[in-house]
């Protein structure tokens, strides 16, 4: 077990770069080494409660009630399909949350306030950000200690994270110190293609130790896993994706906190 809890939002501004599938894999993957892991789906459109195997629109509780109402976070923590792995589903009304909180109070600690009080029950907490530098991001970035950046192995992966960097540094300097952009994670890589290979020498050239070793490869089983409401390791877990999730979970084992 880890010592101390390690808070980590997932973010990228650009959608479609894999966020809520690190968050879920990764998590997932770590919960099978016997970590207490809690996955908190902070995006409105609810990828990662599905993804986890809930379904937002059965339950009574939310992150937007802890966000908007004040609600515990301990109300709303649910358990998923894999042992140790526990999520705060989203709800499609957090879609409204970006203007609902325009006028509140404290309206960029909502979370950290809330997170504060269940760090102690877990090892891990995981924050799926929304595709958005919002004030559901800033609640996000200000709640934890740890950036990850999944990158994609495509043209323009680089495009958007100096922005991203500069936000963060933003977020440090006046809301929370503590914060680092820790570790850049590469998706969809296809060892076969010469961009992949060009992009992983790009990025690490230029990010040196902070870029994960392990890169995740592209595929169809990881793909197919949100349908079924499981993460890869266990919709597939023979299954080269699964195999190299928890490849990713040792080394942040072995990694330990920033």
């Amino acid at each position: 077990m880890t010592s101390e809890c390690r808070t980590i939002a997932v973010a990228n501004q650009k959608g479609g770069v894999g966020k809520t599938t690190t968050a879920i894999n990764l998590g997932a993957a770590l919960a099978e080494l016997g970590r207490r892991v809690l996955v908190v789906d902070l995006d409105p459109q609810a990828n990662a409660t599905t993804g986890i195997g809930l379904d937002p629109r059965s339950l009574k509780t939310s992150v937007y009630d802890v966000i908007l109402d004040g609600r515990s976070i301990a109300d709303c923590i649910f358990p998923t399909a894999v042992d140790g792995l526990m999520a705060v589903p989203s709800h499609l009304d957090l879609a409204g949350a970006e203007i609902e909180l325009q006028s509140a109070f404290n309206r960029e600690r909502r979370l950290a306030g809330a997170l504060s009080g269940v760090q102690d029950d877990f090892d891990y907490v995981f924050v799926d950000c929304p595709p958005a530098l919002g004030l559901l991001a800033i609640n996000a970035l200000t709640a934890v200690r740890e950036v990850l950046v999944p990158i994609q192995c495509e043209y323009f992966a680089l495009e958007g994270l100096a922005q991203l960097t500069m936000h963060v540094d933003q977020i440090r300097r006046h809301l929370n110190p503590e914060l680092v952009l820790s570790k850049l994670l590469l998706v969809m890589h296809d060892s076969r293609t010469n961009l992949s290979r060009q992009v992983i020498e790009e990025v690490r050239g230029l990010y040196k130790e902070r870029v994960c070793r392990t890169a995740i490869p592209r595929s169809v089983k990881l793909a197919e896993a949100p349908a079924s409401g499981l993460p890869i390791t266990a919709y597939s877990p023979r299954s080269r994706a699964a195999l190299t999730y928890r490849l990713l979970a040792k080394e942040f084992e072995a990694d330990g906190a920033v």
